[in-house]
């Protein structure tokens, strides 16, 4: 009897390595290839509308930077979009509109993710390393087992299609979600903040040059597409 208990718990083991190892394992290539799509075309765009700009103002640089496997940034105008893959696999909580969608109850596989993100900061934060200055969330980038697509963001990103089951990614989403993550950074500008709020600062400001940061960005608002 024992035995046989044993053999199946290590069915079951094996079975639910099929169903969420695998499964993972192929979202997880998946997501590899479209961060590398995604970089060429971040690097192809951004050699593009340097070019444009250079003829305007030689002064004003858009930069493609590779940073690792797992991460690139975009660089203009005083701001940087940090695009980073995930390394994990996830799925999302049982009260999340994706958890509710009839393409995902069909099949559970389909809800497990890759996830790409978009963050937005100050260049000078990051040149600077002031360590208390904030970045911004401007979108994620999710795709599953069988290259569907799903997509939360701020306004700016509205133009997607919010039923995955539609979502087939290909190059041209990739690249608007790209271009719409520069727009959201461009429409936003830096605020400072109010003169009591820095009337006082620390030795540890000073010395580590944050008191020259605490600039925001005011005006983000997120909306799950």
């Amino acid at each position: 009897m024992e035995v046989m208990q044993q053999d199946n718990k290590v069915n079951e083991i094996v079975e639910l390595l099929k169903f969420k190892a695998c499964t993972k394992q192929k979202v997880y290539r998946g997501i590899q290839e479209t961060f590398k799509r995604m970089k060429k075309i971040a690097a192809d765009l951004a050699n593009e509308i340097d070019h444009k700009i250079q003829d305007v103002d030689k002064a004003v640089d858009v930069e493609y930077i590779n940073i690792s496997d797992f991460e690139f940034q975009v660089k203009f105008s005083g701001d940087v979009l940090v695009f980073s893959m995930h390394s994990n696999i996830v799925a999302f909580p049982d009260n999340h509109i994706l958890k509710k969608n009839p393409y995902i109850l069909e099949d559970e596989r389909r809800s497990f993710f890759g996830a790409i993100v978009a963050y937005n900061f100050l260049a000078d934060s990051l040149k600077y390393k002031r360590m208390g200055d904030p970045g911004y969330l401007l979108g994620r980038f999710f795709i599953n087992n069988e290259n569907h697509y799903y997509i939360e963001g701020v306004r700016q990103m509205e133009f997607l299609h919010p039923d995955v089951s539609q979502n087939i990614l290909d190059d041209e989403i990739l690249k608007q979600f790209i271009e719409s993550a520069m727009v959201a950074a461009l429409e936003i500008d830096s605020q400072m903040p109010s003169f009591e709020q820095e009337r006082v600062i620390s030795v540890h400001q000073k010395l580590s040059k944050s008191m020259l940061g605490n600039v925001q960005k005011v005006g983000f608002k997120m909306s799950a597409t």
